[in-house]
């Protein structure tokens, strides 16, 4: 269900993104013109710019190609939180800190739909580089939520949202 908080913060979402790769990019000492040309025309220059304007909406994978292009890590190019205008009371309101979620995979495995298949998917290479292999709960820090965010065009609250109506979440002891 698209909510008018869901679609504001797709919005502020993108506006936040797009100022971050405009900061990475002039970091970098790159015009445009210049991405143009690294990319071999994959990324023209009209289209970053609506990106990096919050215009235009950018795919993970072409994400992860601009990331190597820029030679950052793609978690560098995504906002954080609090450029989001999120406070720790966000995420707390949902039962849940600033640096942690807690995922059921029991209860991942029941959901259907794509967002389980790359939910899982995620949860995965996070259990096989941590060696956790519990197989009834894990736990996600925060550049995890925000990445698994990203994949789903939210925010990391949406997100946060969104696992809560899958059933996903579970919560902290208050």
């Amino acid at each position: 269900m698209v909510t008018e908080d869901s679609v504001e913060d797709s919005e502020v979402y993108g506006i936040t993104l797009g100022a971050r790769l405009r900061a990475v990019r002039k970091q970098k000492r790159l015009s445009l013109q210049d991405v143009e040309a690294l990319s071999n025309q994959e990324f023209k220059a009209s289209v970053l710019g609506a990106y990096e304007r919050g215009q235009r909406r950018i795919a993970v994978p072409r994400l992860q190609r601009l990331a190597g292009i820029y030679k950052v890590p793609v978690d560098q190019l995504l906002p954080e939180a609090a450029d989001m205008g999120y406070e720790t009371r966000d995420f707390r309101r949902w039962g849940v800190d600033t640096e942690r979620a807690i995922i059921d995979l029991t209860k991942l495995e029941t959901v259907s739909g794509p967002e389980r298949d790359v939910i899982q998917r995620y949860v995965r290479s996070i259990e096989v580089q941590r060696q956790d292999f519990n197989g009834r709960m894990l736990t996600i820090r925060h550049d995890d939520l925000r990445l698994i965010a990203a994949l789903f065009e939210r925010s990391p609250a949406g997100m946060i949202e969104r696992l809560e109506e899958l059933g996903l979440l579970v919560r902290s002891p208050s």
